[in-house]
């Protein structure tokens, strides 16, 4: 079995692969392929794990599973990749994404950092013992989830742990449950909009969902929400979350997921057009809420499953798109 890893994202499940899969031919390739052997070694893949796939790359005629090392396909030009291969995802990130979302709000309510800072400069802000000086706190706040997949579950059962109240947003309709309290369906959003302390938007990139966070949204938010997203940037209109920031809209906004990413020309770039990074109100992250090491074994295994199983013609899990043949 031929195995090729494309590019720095797929690279780092590569680290002891074999150990997983047994006799393979792995080969380690950058995202640009620059050479002819690199470009010819794509081209005899019959295994790619990488993240992206359109015309500029060569056509492995012989493929038979594309392996996308995490959940999100969109840059995947399946319509392109031989009917030969099937194509799968992974997941295994939401519970790190749960834990970013869990420190994002946490941080905002019990403010270590800042204590910490004051008292350096025998500054006693946030001494017990005046109503002026209490910090708050998580139970009975209530999270709003937008998509109620792997993530939205793993944030609402921590979200239960520190006693706060969850409403979901989501395409099919969610009943109420010990770990949700309100469901909306997505024609009942304006509603879901205002119900919550803090907004994570976490569905998939698709037609349907690009901008469904748009500018009527945050004029139906409480002025006291905070939005996250650990989703895919553009579900949330850029514009319209720069002007809610910059105009005090909303308190604030966590964003991990964004509009504008590093190239390889490119390396050193701010993530979107809009001065994002000149408010005081949004916390910015490169894209890192799920990116841990528990995140990568448990990753590494599924695609190391998924080869072994396309080998002996068992089904695959995570499929997005099935292949011809065994």
């Amino acid at each position: 079995m031929r195995i090729v890893f494309h590019g720095e994202n797929a690279a780092s499940f590569s680290h002891g692969f074999a150990d997983l899969v047994g006799t393979a031919d792995i080969t380690v390739l950058p995202d640009v392929l620059a050479s002819e052997a690199e470009r010819a070694a794509y081209a005899a893949a019959e295994v790619v794990v990488g993240t992206r796939y359109n015309s500029s790359l060569p056509r492995p005629e012989g493929l038979r599973l594309f392996h996308v090392p995490g959940a999100g396909y969109d840059a995947v030009d399946l319509a392109l990749l031989p009917a030969s291969a099937t194509v799968c995802n992974c997941f295994g990130h939401e519970q790190a994404i749960a834990e970013y979302v869990m420190a994002g709000i946490l941080a905002r309510h019990v403010p270590l950092a800042d204590a910490d800072a004051k008292l350096r400069n025998k500054d006693w802000s946030y001494w017990a013992g005046a109503p002026e000086r209490v910090h708050d706190e998580l139970a009975e706040k209530t999270i709003g989830l937008l998509g109620f997949g792997h993530i939205g579950k793993a944030i609402a059962a921590r979200a239960k742990a520190f006693e706060m109240k969850v409403n979901v947003a989501n395409r099919s309709p969610v009943p109420t449950s010990a770990s949700v309290d309100r469901s909306f369906t997505l024609d009942q959003l304006d509603d879901f909009w205002g119900s919550a302390d803090f907004i994570v938007v976490s569905v998939p990139l698709a037609a349907e969902t690009t901008g469904i966070v748009g500018k009527d949204a945050f004029d139906a938010m409480r002025s006291s929400a905070v939005v996250f997203n650990v989703g895919r940037g553009p579900t949330i209109d850029e514009k319209a979350l720069y002007e809610a920031l910059r105009d005090n809209k909303i308190a604030g906004a966590v964003i991990d997921t964004w509009y504008v990413y590093p190239t390889p020309d490119k390396p050193a770039v701010l993530p979107s057009i809009l001065p994002f990074h000149e408010l005081p109100n949004v916390v910015m992250t490169p894209h890192m809420s799920g990116w841990t090491s528990g995140t990568i074994r448990r990753r590494q295994k599924t695609i190391a499953d998924n080869v072994l199983s396309r080998v002996a013609g068992r089904p695959c899990t995570n499929v997005v798109r099935e292949g011809g043949g065994s």
